[in-house]
């Protein structure tokens, strides 16, 4: 089972610190968020080569259909705008060859749940057109119900798999997330996890907030679920993503960062 962390967890770090600090620490792979990324694709790709990494998932600049009610990273708000620059991310980050890219469906913002269906499918039909065009697979990714009204209306796996029948996109897969699905029963994931395009994993704070994430503990959710999964024989990437605080995770040296995130991560194997 192969083990990657995600760029977002350590939000303050350069991309070249973190391909150092990430293979350092035992890391077989990366999760890369396009917004961190560097503009030189060619010396970026080097860069994972000499390190020997490859690349889990990426999440595009633009990353949702609807427009994200998170500051700092709303984007645009038109959805046919959004929708294009998804398109236009899975073309430029096809060539990380990644086991997929992601996107999620955005909160509702004032529409009605038909209005932003209607949107999410559409965009779901022509971002796997650009992704099959591109050589790559598209993710698409519930998000937990506590971020509904900010993140994404589509909270639930069943939810997620309705919307990609009716895109009528059998290849698109659901990228999965063990503290955004940790609710859900451990049965129906598992019965779903053919489908899964790739896992993250991040357990809930002892003291919840929206949005926080805990590294995950050989104790928690997310070792339950790994569990499980193996047991079922998936053996797909998990991509340890941890979204924090100023004064928490976020403030740790990348190196620390990546060590503590290894060893957490290596507790679930």
């Amino acid at each position: 089972m192969k083990l990657s962390l995600s760029t977002i967890s350590t939000l303050n770090a350069s991309f070249a610190d973190e391909i150092r600090a990430y293979a350092a620490a035992g890391f077989d792979a990366i999760g890369l968020w396009e917004m961190k990324l560097p503009g030189d694709d060619a010396v970026n790709l080097a860069l994972l080569r000499s390190a020997g990494l490859s690349v889990s998932n990426c999440v595009p600049t633009v990353p949702s259909f609807l427009q994200l009610a998170i500051p700092g990273i709303e984007g645009p708000a038109d959805p046919g705008e959004r929708i294009e620059a998804i398109c236009t991310s899975i073309r430029r980050l096809a060539a990380y060859e990644p086991e997929c890219v992601v996107c999620l469906s955005g909160p509702l913002g004032g529409r009605t749940e038909a209005e932003g269906r209607a949107i999410v499918v559409d965009g779901v039909r022509r971002a796997a057109a650009a992704a099959d065009d591109a050589g790559v697979r598209l993710g698409f990714e519930p998000i937990h119900p506590a971020q509904r009204d900010t993140a994404g209306f589509v909270t639930s796996l069943a939810d997620a798999l309705a919307v990609l029948d009716e895109a009528g996109a059998p290849d698109v897969g659901i990228m999965a997330d063990t503290f955004n699905l940790g609710h859900e029963d451990t049965a129906a994931l598992v019965a779903a996890a053919s489908r899964f395009a790739g896992l993250h994993v991040a357990d809930e704070l002892a003291e919840p907030l929206p949005g926080v994430r805990a590294l995950p503990s050989a104790n928690g959710r997310s070792a339950e679920l790994v569990a499980a999964l193996r047991a079922a024989g998936w053996d797909g990437t998990l991509d340890v993503e941890i979204f924090s605080t100023p004064d928490a995770f976020w403030a740790l040296p990348v190196e620390e960062a990546a060590r503590r995130a290894f060893a957490a991560a290596s507790s679930l194997c």
